[in-house]
């Protein structure tokens, strides 16, 4: 058994002449059916170290982004332990492989690791380093802007409340200094991009491979579906799902007595009622999730009251913190992380109902024995965060210990399956847009040919809006997806995932209780079943067709009719 630290906190001082001793003992021991268990054992906890240690010194990043000392202890330990930490692993990969041994529950993890065996390259170490420092720099960028509105200074996330203002003037005007900012931010975001670009080339080159996107479909284990699948999704949306969100548009626009929708008219109430406003501050948000929750599963409750015992959430928007949200796995204590930024919105609700999911796979499961099994896709991630914004979403009422009153909360209901339809043709431009900049690298390296394929995406998927005037705004809505500049090619995982999380959805119209049962036991799974076999478990089909699309959005429309009687 290694000699490893108890906690975390110690082993983060530990630096890269403790921890290589550590796999060579690893690498020289002999492998056998009978001690294989116990290696693999020793692995993991190494492995769970490394990685809390990583994802702490991240997430430090990600809550001030102006905190240089934070940034320079994290790049320094990606260059200092994780580099060579990567060819560490690469030995014990291809020991495990070249032995020939399976253990059980363990085929899954082991296809994933000759996939990654098979891509590894040396010269493509220090390139992850620097790519995850551009990634800060995205951060950096983005944390830092601010607009003065009403004699205050705002974060961008901070003017999104006005946005719902029933005064179509002010909203425009907030709309319109949110964008100019973006816009200021506009070459400083196309240098970024432009070092990104190369990086991902060079990877792909070292490798071996024709682009990128044949690279990250590898590094990213993606046996199931093949960019043609994206593809015939991508036509799928365009056939079902682009009509109806049409529909939700003319819909709002009519109700709106407009004669053209503008980008500053989606998020007003139609029927100018009251903004929603959930909750007084992030401690009423995240009390009233995990009543939520508890409502749910009494079990999935008590995960999210361990968060809130262990302060592990951090909810609230401030000048300098980075955008967007995300859930982070501390692996060694097997403890989920959240982080977001909420201003007061319902949004903000769905957004700790969709991380609470992320949190709760992280729960579920830790009982598997090693981390490679702890390891599963993002697809299968985001079913777990999608399925829990629907499953939770009986219980937003106050009688439930939730945000709202019956009328409410069905008005919250159906704002958010609107959303379910609005998101899929925009899951669609970003997916699109991201296969063309990999296949196409040279034209995708010059900024300019990018606004023009946003835009031409655009106005493919994106219809029922009216942008005109606002051509500069449109065509540069590639620079505010971060999932662009930081994590390319997953967004599509979104769009898949939520195919199957109406699915379980629809179980729970049928069944609440016997859909929750099925959601947590596959994600108790973790990584050990193919992404297929993983959908079937939380009862769904792995999907992406046009007449799986149609039954599912047929059901959304239907549930927001009868919602809308609710009084």
């Amino acid at each position: 058994m290694l000699n490893l630290p108890e906690t975390t906190q110690e082993f983060m001082n530990w630096g890269w002449s403790q921890i290589e001793p550590l796999y060579r003992e690893l690498e020289a021991r002999e492998l056998t059916a009978a001690t294989v268990g116990d290696w693999l054992a020793d692995w993991s906890r190494l492995n769970d170290l490394i990685s809390e240690t990583q994802a702490r010194l991240f997430i430090a990043t990600t809550l001030d982004t102006t905190d240089e000392a934070a940034v320079s202890r994290f790049h320094t330990y990606l260059e200092q332990v994780i580099e060579p930490v990567e060819q560490a692993e690469q030995n014990l990969r291809e020991k495990l492989l070249a032995g020939g041994l399976q253990p059980d529950g363990f085929a899954i993890p082991l296809r994933n690791m000759r996939a990654a065996a098979e891509l590894f390259r040396e010269a493509n170490v220090p390139l992850f380093t620097q790519e995850q420092k551009l990634a800060n720099e995205y951060d950096r960028i983005v944390g830092a802007q601010t607009v003065e509105w009403e004699g205050k200074e705002l974060t961008l996330a901070q003017l999104k409340p006005v946005y719902q203002d029933a005064d179509r003037s002010k909203r425009e005007q907030a709309w319109r200094l949110a964008m100019n900012r973006w816009l200021q931010d506009r070459e400083e975001l196309n240098n970024l991009w432009r070092q990104l670009m190369d990086l991902r080339k060079r990877m792909a080159k070292n490798a071996g491979f024709n682009d990128y996107r044949e690279f990250r479909w590898k590094q990213f284990a993606r046996f199931d579906y093949t960019p043609a699948d994206c593809e015939t999704f991508h036509h799928a949306i365009e056939q079902v799902v682009v009509p109806a969100a049409k529909r939700i548009y003319d819909k709002r626009r009519q109700q709106m007595g407009l004669d053209t929708l503008r980008p500053w008219d989606t998020d007003v109430d139609p029927l100018n009622r009251p903004p929603l406003r959930p909750f007084q501050d992030v401690a009423d948000l995240d009390a009233k999730a995990e009543a939520i929750f508890r409502q749910v599963d009494p079990q999935l409750g008590d995960y999210f009251g361990i968060m809130r015992q262990e302060k592990l959430l951090d909810l609230d928007n401030r000048k300098g913190k980075a955008p967007g949200g995300y859930q982070q796995d501390l692996a060694a204590v097997k403890r989920p992380f959240i982080f977001m930024n909420a201003v007061g919105l319902h949004d903000d609700v769905q957004t700790l109902l969709h991380e609470g999911g992320h949190a709760f796979h992280c729960f579920e499961s830790a009982p598997l024995p090693y981390s490679q099994q702890r390891q599963f896709g993002a697809e299968m991630a985001e079913v777990a965060s999608m399925s829990m914004e629907l499953l939770a979403a009986p219980y937003l009422t106050t009688e439930h210990g939730g945000y709202y009153s019956t009328a409410d909360a069905a008005r919250a209901r159906i704002e958010h399956l609107e959303t379910l339809i609005l998101f899929w043709p925009y899951m669609a431009v970003v997916d699109a847009f991201q296969h063309w900049v990999y296949t196409h690298h040279d034209e995708a390296t010059d900024p300019a040919n990018c606004d023009w394929k946003w835009g031409e995406l655009w106005s493919r998927f994106m219809v029922g809006t009216d942008w005109s005037g606002l051509e500069a705004s449109r065509v540069t809505g590639w620079q505010r997806k971060l999932h662009i500049f930081q994590v390319p090619f997953y967004y599509v995982d979104y769009g898949l995932a939520q195919v199957g999380a109406v699915q379980v959805w629809r179980n729970a119209l049928r069944d609440q209780a016997a859909a929750v049962r099925q959601y947590r036991h596959a994600l108790a799974l973790g990584g050990t079943r193919t992404l297929p076999e993983l959908y079937a478990a939380a009862g769904a089909t792995f999907a992406f067709d046009a007449a799986t699309l149609s039954e599912l959005v047929h059901l959304i429309e239907t549930t927001m009719s009868d919602l809308e009687t609710v009084r």
